[in-house]
């Protein structure tokens, strides 16, 4: 891991920008930003080490997550993208980890509008699947390149992946980083999310519970 301003690995999908410490209402972190070479999405990695002062290093618990302005600024309901963010960095802060915010990733790649014509759609009786669909799109076109790049860059090759979704497993593993264990992240649940949270177990292979109930935690 280098700390030094702007740096490219060879062949990594990820430039690094800067490193610097961030007091937040979580703990203070660590913030390395990276420029995404493939993208040009700005990513953030936010790092807190472990109770005895250790950086994170392998089988360190890593989670992986996507921008959501709507979940995450706005405290949209019709998804857990808000409470899983701060339950991530409640979990690093006490524990050590780290996150890896991907920028761009809005609505599991499509963007923020149509995302927001996908909620439409979803009004009208389509579940957030279909409603992707019907606009022509994927159901899910993020990829995690940049990902494993942050990862191999913070000398991380093998985490424990606070994650429901296997799909986010899968593509860490082709990029060669191992993913010892999917470690449950399940909140958020609410009335509004609740067939949300179904289409994604039942069609999207999340790993979340057969029966969902509000005020889950996990």
């Amino acid at each position: 891991m280098t700390d030094a301003l702007t740096s490219a690995t060879p062949g990594s999908p990820v430039q690094f920008e800067v490193a610097t410490n961030v007091p937040t209402t979580h703990g203070t972190f660590e913030m390395r930003a990276y420029r995404d070479l493939v993208t040009s999405a700005e990513h953030v990695a936010i790092i807190a080490r472990t109770p005895d002062g250790a950086a994170p290093g392998d089988d360190a618990l890593v989670r992986v997550h996507s921008e959501c302005l709507t979940g995450e600024a706005f405290g949209s309901l019709k998804c857990e993208c808000g409470p899983q963010l701060d339950a991530a960095l409640d979990t690093i802060a006490a524990e050590g980890g780290v996150v890896v915010y991907l920028r761009g990733q809005e609505g599991r790649g499509i963007g923020l509008i149509n995302k927001l014509k996908a909620y439409r759609l979803q009004e009208d009786g389509l579940d957030t699947l279909d409603a992707n669909l019907a606009l022509g799109l994927p159901a899910d076109s993020r990829e995690y390149g940049g990902a494993a790049g942050i990862l191999s860059d913070l000398g991380i090759r093998r985490v424990r992946l606070l994650s429901n979704n296997p799909e986010k497993r899968r593509q860490l593993e082709e990029h060669g980083i191992t993913v010892s264990a999917l470690v449950p992240l399940v909140v958020g649940i609410s009335a509004q999310n609740a067939g949300y949270l179904d289409t994604k177990r039942d069609r999207m292979g999340h790993q979340l519970p057969a029966h969902l109930e509000s005020g889950a935690a996990g």
